[in-house]
């Protein structure tokens, strides 16, 4: 391929996907019991759930720097042509990070030639931007039409979801303290959304079936041809309860392409089990 395609492993697609279509994986940092690990290359989604059920509290870093160097510097001795589509700058410093490196090696290689997205999305949502990117670059756009694609769908990727503790996300500083505080005796379920790359709650909705059931009401509200696009759903090693939002989303809106995945070891660690996610356009393209 003429072009080198970049994504993180925040974008929750499996290591299988990355090795299929030859995506170079940028792997976010997790810690845990004093050891560093690679989300995905050397530790998975499932063993970061057993270890949060065991009531460890993994936290979190960025992509290395010395990773971006190396890759980064690999691409502009190779002269090929590089596009990284990055996690949500408002939900980690890997882009701002990546686009320090990339100007640094530019010093040396003014030829590089590497755009960075900051795609202002996570999981499945995020994901879904990068399928588009491969999908485009196997058609054999350009990378001109691939960039315009994958920016028109990160600006409009919807993200809904739910949590089952939102202790998890305010501890790791995801969202404020006061956000968090919801009362978790009364069953009371929390609805948010991604705002501008942010995590935003919209609102709180006493019980699991009415929860899901105003996932959908939204999903209704917001979405564009759900019917014909791809919709993603990803989950916190509750395959169940994913399995259950596509069969509601297929008898309601008669959608029939899905991706769907658990939530990968880095968004794990802030979201925790039982997390469950719907991704979806606002808009159709021109």
């Amino acid at each position: 391929m003429t072009v080198k395609l970049f994504a993180d492993s925040a974008s929750d697609l499996p290591l299988s996907y990355f090795q299929e279509h030859d995506i170079q994986l940028i792997p976010l940092q997790v810690h845990l019991d004093n050891k560093n690990y690679l989300d995905l290359e050397t530790i998975t989604p499932k063993e970061i759930y057993k270890e949060i059920r065991a009531g460890k509290m993994p936290k979190t870093s960025q992509a290395s720097p010395q990773l971006f160097q190396e890759l980064f510097t690999n691409l502009a001795e190779q002269g090929q042509k590089g596009l990284y589509i990055a996690f949500s700058s408002e939900l980690s410093g890997t882009y701002q990070t990546a686009v320090m490196i990339r100007d640094q090696v530019k010093e040396e290689y003014p030829e590089l030639e590497l755009t960075i997205i900051d795609s202002k999305c996570a999981s499945i949502g995020y994901g879904l931007c990068v399928k588009t990117a491969v999908e485009k670059l196997k058609a054999g756009a350009t990378i001109e039409e691939i960039i315009a694609d994958v920016e028109f769908h990160c600006q409009h990727m919807e993200h809904l979801f739910t949590v089952e503790d939102l202790d998890f996300l305010a501890r790791g500083g995801r969202l404020s303290k006061a956000s968090a505080f919801l009362g978790g005796l009364l069953n009371i379920k929390p609805l948010l959304h991604v705002e501008d790359g942010k995590l935003v709650p919209i609102e709180k909705i006493r019980g699991k079936k009415k929860l899901l059931k105003r996932m959908l009401d939204v999903m209704e509200e917001r979405g564009v041809n759900l019917q014909n696009q791809t919709i993603g759903i990803s989950h916190g090693d509750d395959e169940e309860l994913a399995l259950e939002m596509k069969k509601m989303i297929e008898e309601r809106f008669g959608t029939k392409k899905f991706y769907i995945n658990i939530i990968g070891a880095v968004i794990a660690s802030h979201a925790g089990p039982s997390t469950l996610a719907i991704f979806f356009l606002n808009s159709e393209q021109a």
